[in-house]
Parts: structure tokens; sequence; C-alpha cells
């Protein structure tokens, strides 16, 4: 919808203000900022769909603000409008070279505004599509590995600001190789996908986070959870999974699979090794396959 689009409105003159406001709100989301450090300031505590920046301002040129974003890893991606009265190629050249997208001149012309931004807009949203696509794994519909890393570098950093533990699962199909020589690869893939359902189906938190690592082998990242609590989870886990059954063999009859997991949880600080907490509960996944499988290896 394109009311959920967000857009920072960046310029000194309200009468301008006002212009493009009353093009723009009955379709966007508008948030405005008079000065350059209020730019920078909104744009990273709102991250904003798109910046409409005046280039020339009192306190920091449009230039020194994208600039200043440009080299913030937060807003580095946001994409910037120049506005400008100027109608020079040579302004226009160092604006894009800064690394707006586009430029919109005054006078304001409704059709223009509207149409550029519209084209950003559907740019903007091809590229959301196409990123969400790359992270979800087509089989089982979950986050991918590559999702998986950019949400456990996210709440890895978080929770040391917030001093509060974080939980991590891995699980692996027991015994993946037989069903597969046995059963074949397409059949297989139902195993991988039965899995990945009674995983979601055990974990009840919106914030918690169940990903395809890859292969037959899962992760789930548990959001202020210590160990207890990855614990239990993972239990419940490998529960639902034990309890579930599969029917793909020619005759019908139901087939029953195991999962073997390792969990950990810790209170991350800054110079903790989110790497090291990664493998450890790999390295425990690995201790409950090596003592019997269908089972939860749970150590800090």
């Amino acid at each position: 919808m394109a009311n959920d689009f967000n857009i920072l409105i960046v310029d000194d003159d309200s009468f301008e203000i006002q212009i493009l406001v009353e093009m723009l709100k009955y379709d966007y989301s508008l948030m405005v900022a008079k000065c350059g450090k209020a730019a920078i300031h909104m744009a990273i505590k709102y991250i904003p769909d798109l910046i409409l920046l005046d280039v020339l301002m009192p306190d920091m040129s449009g230039f020194d603000v994208i600039t200043d974003l440009k080299n913030r890893e937060e807003t580095k991606n946001i994409p910037v409008i120049f506005i400008t009265s100027s109608t020079g190629t040579s302004e226009e050249e160092k604006g894009l070279r800064l690394g707006a997208v586009d430029y919109i001149t005054k006078p304001f012309s409704n059709t223009v505004v509207r149409a550029r931004i519209s084209i950003h807009v559907r740019i903007i949203n091809q590229i959301r599509i196409t990123e969400q696509i790359g992270m979800i794994d087509p089989l089982t519909k979950l986050p991918n590995r590559r999702a998986f890393d950019i949400r456990i570098h996210d709440e890895w950093h978080r929770a040391i600001r917030q001093k509060s533990p974080i939980g991590l699962i891995f699980a692996d199909i027991d015994h993946f190789k037989m069903y597969n020589d046995t059963y074949g690869h397409l059949q297989g893939d139902k195993v991988i996908t039965f899995v990945a359902q009674s995983i979601v189906s055990a974990i009840h938190r919106s914030s918690d986070m169940a990903s395809r690592f890859g292969g037959e082998e899962f992760v789930v990242l548990l959001i202020n959870t210590d160990l207890e609590g990855a614990c239990i989870v993972a239990e419940n886990i490998r529960k639902t999974v034990e309890c579930g059954t599969i029917i793909f063999s020619e005759d019908g009859s139901p087939t029953s699979v195991t999962i073997s997991s390792g969990c950990v949880s810790t209170i991350p600080t800054a110079d903790g090794e989110m790497r090291a907490f990664i493998e450890k509960a790999d390295q425990n996944m690995y201790a409950a396959k090596k003592n019997g499988r269908n089972r939860v290896e749970c150590s800090i």
C-alpha cells in the first residue's frame, strides 16, 4: 500500500514544504525536517523509505546531508531525491555522484513530482520483493541461511545494548540419508518440509525465528531467552517432531522422524564472539547425535 510508504521531506522553506505535503499527503506517510541536522536525526530514528532533500539549507547543504547519510550503515541505502531551484547540470551531476537517485526542480509541478516519486516507489518495492525472495527457502518457506545471518547479527548487537540473553537451537534430522536412499529425494523433501512445519508449530513467540540453515539442518533464534528456556523450547520441538508421522511409502504406512538438537544461551558482550556462540550450538547438536540421537544437548 502506498500509504505505508514513508517519505521524509527536508526543506528550510515552510511554504515549499506545504506544497509538497499537499501533493503527497493522500498517498504517502510524510515526515518533515527543516534543517540538515534534524533530517539526519530523523533518518536514523525512523529509516524512511525515501528522502526528498533540499540542496540549499542554512546549517548543512543537502550535499553534506547525503554524504553523512551514505556514510552510516543504517541509512546508506535510503534513496534520496534532491529538490532544487537550480537548473544547472553541474549541481545535478554532483548530487548523483554523491548517491542521489533523482532530482526534482522548483517550482514544483504536481505531475512531475508525483510521477518521479511513483517511479522510485515501484523500484524500491521491486528491490524489496527480490530481497525477500532471496531470503526465503523455496522448499520449506522458512527464512534461509542468509536471513538468519542478518537477523542474528542485529539481535546480537541489540542484546549487547540491552544486556539481555539470546538463545540458539541447532536441529538436524536423524538418519536423513536413509530416507533419501530408501524413498528417493522427492520423499526426502517431504521429510524436510514436515520437520520445518513441526518446528514452526512448536515455537509460540513472534519474536523468535526458525530458519533452514542448509540441507536437513535447522536453526532457531530465541530472543531474550536463557539456557533453561532454550532447552525447554528445544525439547518441545523434539517432541513435536517425534509425535508426528509422515505417509509417503507405497503401501501408505506412516513413517516417523526424529531430530537431534543442541542449544546454547548467553548474554552477549562487546568482546564476545558471535561465531563461537553459533559454533557451540552446532557442537552440542553433534554431541546429541553421538549420544544416541533424538535428544537435546544443552550447555553454555
